[in-house]
């Protein structure tokens, strides 16, 4: 096909913001929506090779593989041997353990699936994964390996017949999305049945461009820069993706394929040297970015700020133009380069994926290796794990606290074996006092206890604060079972809290909770969110108490929360401000006493709980003065 300098254009506008969402840039909080980019571009340059090959009758699948060896593997290989040395000096024997398997998921394209099983793409600790983001490529092999084959049989009825049936094959995997980050939504996001459609729309441009020249038309082609370009703004965390929401990206990226000619503003604006520069390099940009960002914040005690991680956002590039310059290109030279015979391509290949799987398998079964960590490691580390566990018993995990992550019980079974009724136990008074949230307002229930009150709890790891169509359904029952206990009981005057995850911390959606709260109690008393300390748990078991104690809470969170609360009209729902309680003053917000005050970036251990029960004296006086009358005040 013909070389088309806006498509390398189009790669750097998906490739920069998925590196400045990765590096903390708030302003491209959506920047994610890149990869789906990419999946459209890769659907569409692949497909028009596959059918001008299947028109010329010379296609050939070793020949497909071959090319995607040589495009593929060169620089996947060399930035995984590069992260072997960083990832023995800086990763505790869990996190090489888990990496070492990361490496045989790799080489075997089917990373997506360990990190759907392993953690969140949104999660905190997937930051400090370096080859998280190589799911996506295990999503486009994944599709390599059954589509060439579709396009060949479907070829013998031609290519419209062709295009009908990967148009149905598109429906169908949206509607599966759809569906799947309603139900399923780790699976939503990591796995190729899922994603599919986002590739076949690519491979229906192809199809109906064939080889022929984009039509020029300015208008479309614009429409579809500004979809692109947009969700990569406006998306975040909380945006339900994959799904209908994917269709703006996906939508914006085939009319600028379709109708970006060369001479068309947009197709002027993607030719653009610098654009057309990066977006040849973005292969090894995207490569590199994120073990980049992983080893930073792994190397250090405390989070890289903004101004290091834009810097190492620079070095990310730097690095994919060594990588793009002195690996990939030798590689797909003329006559094969480096490997000009097919056999040494598939040689090298399966000589380098049984290294990296015998590096993998080796450093799994040797747990991390544990014995490269120093002595204090172990002291440090135990009791970190020791305070961890106490917690789970602080905020009566299973009894009062919902965790599909701790034990394998349902709301079901949680609801029928609750036992937080505030009716007094040994050493605690009996209260009309009530609680709902998330694992924080665990948190604070253990504080009312510490202060000596048995209070009402019902709260749920990950819950928001008010129904959401796409929160977990678990918690939605659970917000129903508070709110019927509270009718049973009469209590009109209740305590929320919860961490606010990015997008909910914005002017609407505590309007939403405002409003929604106001509607079904007389007054609501809402913790503010708590300040958080980025791998605090971390920097204890690596680096010990000192440099753990040095982690400054994250202000940016904090300023958030409260720039958006000043926009919100809060009826009878009133703040406790969660900082005065456990920091005074934020400046001197104590993480490390007589020991740690914290288990992790946020969650208070038995010394943080007993610290912040201190404060609650006055609240616990207003709210029992408020319930007393109990139904009466119906």
């Amino acid at each position: 096909m013909k070389y088309r300098e806006e498509i390398d254009g189009l790669r750097s506008v998906a490739v920069l913001p998925v590196i400045l969402f990765h590096a903390g840039v708030e302003f491209f909080s959506g920047g994610f929506v890149g990869v789906d980019v990419f999946f459209v571009i890769s659907g569409f340059l692949i497909t028009t090779i596959i059918a001008a090959e299947l028109e010329r009758g010379t296609f050939s699948l070793l020949r497909f593989y071959e090319r995607r060896a040589r495009r593929i593997l060169p620089a996947l290989f060399f930035m995984m041997v590069c992260t072997l040395p960083f990832a023995w000096l800086w990763m505790l024997p869990d996190q090489l353990r888990d990496f070492s398997q990361s490496l045989v998921a790799v080489i075997t394209f089917s990373s997506n699936f360990l990190f759907f099983f392993e953690t969140g793409y949104f999660a905190a600790d997937a930051e400090l994964k370096p080859l998280l983001h190589t799911w996506s490529l295990a999503v486009e092999e994944q599709y390599y390996l059954f589509f060439p084959l579709l396009l060949w049989l479907l070829w013998r009825f031609g290519r419209r017949p062709a295009i009908w049936v990967v148009a149905a094959l598109a429906l169908a995997s949206l509607a599966a999305c759809e569906w799947g980050w309603r139900h399923s939504p780790e699976a939503n996001f990591f796995l190729t049945p899922f994603r599919a459609w986002e590739l076949l729309a690519g491979s229906l441009c192809a199809l109906y461009l064939g080889e022929g020249k984009p039509k020029g038309r300015n208008l479309p082609a614009l429409l579809g820069l500004l979809l692109v370009v947009v969700p990569m703004v406006l998306y975040d965390g909380q945006t339900p993706f994959p799904s209908l929401f994917t269709l703006a990206p996906i939508a914006g990226t085939a009319p600028i394929i379709l109708f970006a000619a060369r001479h068309t503003l947009v197709g002027r604006l993607l030719s653009l040297r610098p654009l057309v520069g990066i977006g040849l390099i973005s292969y090894s940009a995207y490569l590199w970015h994120q073990p980049v960002f992983a080893f930073a914040r792994l190397a250090s005690p405390q989070r890289p700020d903004h101004w290091v991680m834009l810097a190492l956002a620079g070095l990310s590039l730097v690095l994919a133009y060594l990588s793009w310059r002195f690996v990939e290109q030798p590689f797909r030279g003329r006559g094969g380069g480096v490997l000009p015979r097919r056999s040494a391509v598939f040689g090298a290949a399966f000589a380098g994926s049984l290294a990296f799987a015998g590096i993998g398998v080796v450093g799994h079964v040797q747990d991390g290796y544990p014995a490269r960590m120093p002595a204090s490691y172990w002291d440090q580390s135990a009791l970190m794990d020791k305070l961890f566990e106490e917690r789970l018993g602080l905020i009566r995990n299973d009894l009062c606290h919902y965790s599909e992550y701790t034990s394998e019980v349902r709301p079901e079974t949680f609801m029928a074996r609750w036992d937080c009724d505030g009716r007094g136990r040994p050493g605690l008074e009996a209260t009309p006092i009530a609680i709902y949230g998330d694992s924080h307002a665990a948190d604070r229930a253990a504080a009312f206890r510490a202060a000596g009150i048995d209070v009402i709890q019902i709260t749920g790891a990950s819950c928001p604060l008010w129904p959401r169509a796409f929160a977990e359904a678990d918690c939605n029952i659970l917000l129903e079972f508070f709110h019927s206990e509270m009718r049973e009981r009469g209590i009109r005057n209740i305590v929320i809290s919860n961490r606010f995850s990015p997008g909910e911390d914005t002017p609407e959606r505590l309007q939403e909770l405002a409003d929604y709260w106001s509607a079904r109690y007389d007054r609501v008393f809402l913790f503010t969110p708590m300040p958080e300390f980025a791998d605090f748990a971390l920097t204890y078991k690596r680096f010990g108490p000192e440099a753990a104690a040095r982690i400054r809470p994250d202000l940016a969170k904090l300023d958030t929360f409260r720039d958006a609360a000043a926009q919100v009209d809060w009826k009878n729902v009133e703040f406790v401000d969660t900082v005065a309680l456990f920091c005074g003053r934020i400046e001197e917000c104590n993480t490390v006493t007589t020991g740690p005050m914290l288990v992790d970036y946020g969650h208070t251990s038995q010394l943080g709980v007993a610290h912040f029960s201190q404060g609650l004296s006055a609240l616990i006086g207003e709210l029992s003065r408020l319930n007393e009358s109990g139904p009466a005040g119906l």
